[in-house]
């Protein structure tokens, strides 16, 4: 019985430092992942000495957007475990570099939010809860599965919001592209953010493998998408009634140069 709970507590504390060793080793993995994003920013800032630093520190979210949606689709899709069965499974070698690939990302952004005072309290706690959320998988050894597919539906949407951006800042906003970015940007949003993310968070809970705290991070997640889709939503409302409203002025001014041959002045 003393062997019994001797051995109990060595290997509770020799996991402890495993995966303590296993955080430090990953940490110039995250510091090498910081270094390179910052230095894609400030090669962006040189490179565009006419711009603002809103429009280069963009083009690096941008960037991030699009890498992190192929990796994460490479692993959710192909290299698995899938997500959906496999929740709070040990992290695989790939995913961990994703995971510290993205981690250098959110952190150097998170400081340029703070530095430059961008980004309301929403945007924040989504940022912090995201590099809370991958420390915990990085130093758990596990749960990088669900979190990488996390990583996958927050980004898809990405680099949509940020083409909105940089048409409103070039003045083409107001344009058909504008219409068509800003449908694929709702529809996304709602059917894989909102939607998918529901799915996965109902496998996440009724799992027995995720640690507690894993689950109610992704309750806190999911909760600020959906504090984003009601913001969404009231702009898709508005500009849908907008557009509506200038369709039936084009029609009544139609009718009247069918009727009267030229339209009414006032």
């Amino acid at each position: 019985m003393t062997q019994c709970c001797f051995l109990r507590v060595y290997l509770f504390f020799w996991f402890r430092s495993f995966h303590h060793r296993m955080a430090l080793g990953l940490c110039p993995q995250v510091l090498c992942s910081l270094g390179g994003w910052l230095s894609l920013y400030i090669s962006f800032c040189r490179l565009n000495k006419h711009r603002s630093y809103e429009w280069n520190c963009r083009l690096v979210t941008f960037t991030h957007g699009v890498l992190s949606i192929g990796l994460s689709a490479y692993i959710g899709f192909v290299d698995g475990p899938w997500p959906f069965t496999h929740p709070g499974s040990p992290n695989t070698p790939l995913q961990v570099h994703v995971l510290c690939l993205t981690l250098g990302y959110f952190i150097f952004d998170l400081g340029w939010c703070v530095y430059f005072q961008s980004e309301g309290a929403l945007m924040l706690a989504h940022h912090t809860l995201s590099i809370l959320g991958i420390i915990m998988a990085l130093v758990l050894g596990e749960s990088g599965t669900e979190v990488n597919a996390v990583l996958f539906g927050s980004e898809i949407t990405n680099p949509l919001l940020q083409m909105r951006w940089f048409l409103r800042e070039t003045g083409h906003y107001h344009s058909f592209t504008g219409d068509v970015v800003d449908f694929l940007f709702v529809a996304l949003f709602t059917g894989v953010r909102i939607g998918v993310g529901a799915r996965l968070l109902f496998c996440e809970m009724v799992s027995p493998k995720p640690k507690g705290f894993v689950k109610v991070g992704g309750v806190a997640m999911y909760a600020v998408s959906w504090c984003f889709m009601f913001s969404i939503w009231r702009f898709a409302w508005r500009k849908s009634i907008k557009k509506y409203h200038a369709w039936r002025s084009r029609r009544r001014e139609e009718r009247q140069l069918k009727r009267n041959g030229h339209l009414k002045t006032r």
